[in-house]
């Protein structure tokens, strides 16, 4: 170790190699905010063509049962099917389903995990022609979003209109479907339905005395119902809501006989101020931020993660002429937003680390040896993260925390050892050197109780365990590198710093003596 320290243009070529790897394994890990678990459930969304009945959505629904409970039997418990709604919207052309799938101790083949399930039944679903089939998951968080994945709002912030807002959904929808990072985009709509629209002549209604708000008024209560009142019955309050009877109300026509009262108290026909005609229109319309827009929902496509699948959906939005823009919601949102904090945060604990350290040793200087091994740790953390396919998520981020911590922690022990030997009066080197030595049992004794500690999470499986193996596997390799490295690299690192110092204080000599002889006599 002697020679690592007199010689050190060697170690710190080494250590540079390690910054520039460690920069590199953080650029390539894929970003995400919760990792993808298995819930033990998956959702499948049904979706017809408008004006499909239900007898035609019942015939898919028994397409999607059969499958799940006959060539998915290994791994699915039941399946409990729904008609008329969905999470895009309810009618006759829509159903949903809520699969259970057995208990994880029956389900230790990967292939029987919820993705697998979920990969081979999206692939099986592409053959039914006649709806759109998807297979999601639940969200890592309850409340944040129904599904799994990605959302957004593709915003016409061009000014384009409704018509061209549409268009370019499934222009975008057409793009993700090609694209290997994304999957499962719907939101967007391929047809217009019918709808009846009610021109109401302003001018006229106002001749004749009738206003906006009574005729919107009694729209509402022919169609939808109005309580206007209340009455006690057994003790409860019971709510009495008035509204056309069924036959006056079927038919585009029976909108003839209805009638408004104006200011006189007169009663006037809707036909003396209103038309009807059929149309084609949106089935919803949307507006996010004060802007129109379409709410679009997808997941990141088998070995892609969310933040690779997010960063591609804006890129292929990019592509598309008219001025559209992404705003993400949900836990795209948090991702976002977490992403965005990130450096800040990094950078924030290791300033309290160094000003902590800096008031114990009262020295600005000293402090520098510890923090600047943080990076040893941090290399080992990011590489053992890239070699078992995790990603920057939440989770990884509290264990690269936790080693930096950790990687502190045991450059004290070398540090504080060596200063206070270099106080009984030997130099530098000397000092390091004997703490390194005497210090190198505690340390691979703590660094190894704590590598023991998170190996249950690190080889976690069933329930949970994207979350435990997302903390274990970068503390155990943080930990690793940090005892392998650190005891290498922070008696190098001391020394420097105290060379430094004492060039900076005028002494522009090296903390040495005449032992460096005999030291580089034992290279």
């Amino acid at each position: 170790m002697g020679g690592l320290i007199l010689r050190p243009l060697r170690m710190f070529a080494v250590f540079g190699v390690l910054l520039a790897a460690a920069y590199g394994f953080y650029t390539q890990l894929p970003s995400s905010f919760l990792p993808e678990e298995d819930q033990g459930v998956l959702i499948t969304q049904i979706t017809l063509p408008d004006g499909a009945n239900s007898a035609r959505t019942q015939a898919v629904i028994d397409i999607v049962e059969d499958y799940y409970l006959t060539y998915e039997k290994d791994a699915v418990q039941s399946a409990f099917m729904n008609l008329g709604f969905s999470f895009s919207g309810s009618g006759e052309n829509a159903a949903m389903g809520f699969i259970r799938l057995k208990d994880f101790d029956l389900r230790t083949d990967p292939e029987l995990s919820a993705s697998a399930v979920a990969q081979r039944a999206t692939a099986y679903f592409r053959q039914i022609r006649d709806a759109q089939v998807f297979v999601l998951a639940p969200p890592a968080i309850q409340g944040l979003g129904q599904t799994s994945g990605f959302s957004m709002y593709m915003e016409d912030t061009g000014n384009q209109g409704r018509t061209a807002l549409v268009a370019a959904s499934n222009v975008f929808a057409d793009k993700a479907a090609g694209n290997s990072l994304i999957s499962n985009i719907r939101g967007n709509t391929r047809t217009l339905e019918a709808q009846l629209k009610i021109d109401i002549d302003q001018e006229k209604a106002g001749a004749m005395g009738i206003d906006l708000s009574g005729i919107d008024s009694l729209i509402n209560t022919v169609f939808s119902g109005t309580e206007v009142n209340d009455f006690v019955y057994n003790g409860e309050i019971k709510p009495v809501y008035v509204q056309a009877d069924a036959p006056f109300r079927m038919q585009p026509e029976d909108l003839d006989r209805w009638y408004a009262k104006n200011d006189s108290g007169e009663m006037v026909p809707f036909s003396a101020f209103a038309t009807t005609q059929w149309v084609q229109g949106s089935p919803s319309l949307a507006r996010f931020n004060g802007t129109a827009a379409i709410s679009l929902s997808g997941s990141a496509a088998a070995g892609a993660s969310s933040g690779d699948a997010m960063n591609e959906a804006e890129r292929l939005l990019a592509e598309i002429p008219g001025g559209y823009s992404a705003s993400w919601t949900d836990l795209s949102y948090q991702e976002r937003l977490a992403g965005s904090q990130a450096a800040m945060l990094y950078a924030v604990s290791l300033l309290v680390v160094f000003l902590c350290l800096a008031a114990l040793y009262e020295s600005w200087s000293i402090p520098l040896s510890v923090i600047l091994a943080v990076p040893v740790g941090v290399f080992g953390a990011l590489l053992a993260a890239w070699l078992f396919d995790q990603s920057n998520d939440v989770y990884f981020k509290v264990g690269l925390l936790t080693t930096i911590g950790l990687t502190a922690k045991n450059a004290i022990l070398i540090v504080e050892f060596a200063r206070d030997l270099m106080g009984r009066g030997h130099n530098a080197v000397e000092a390091v050197i004997e703490a390194a030595r005497q210090r190198l049992r505690p340390i691979v004794m703590t660094s190894l109780a704590f590598i023991l500690g998170v190996l249950p999470l690190a080889v976690a499986t069933g329930a949970g365990s994207a979350a435990q193996n997302a903390i274990g596997i970068g503390v155990m390799g943080g930990m690793i590198s940090a005892t392998i490295l650190g005891v290498f690299f922070v008696p190098l690192l001391f020394v420097s710093i105290v060379w430094l110092g004492a060039k900076a204080n005028g002494r522009g000599q090296s903390p040495t003596t005449k032992n460096d002889q005999a030291l580089r006599g034992q290279e």
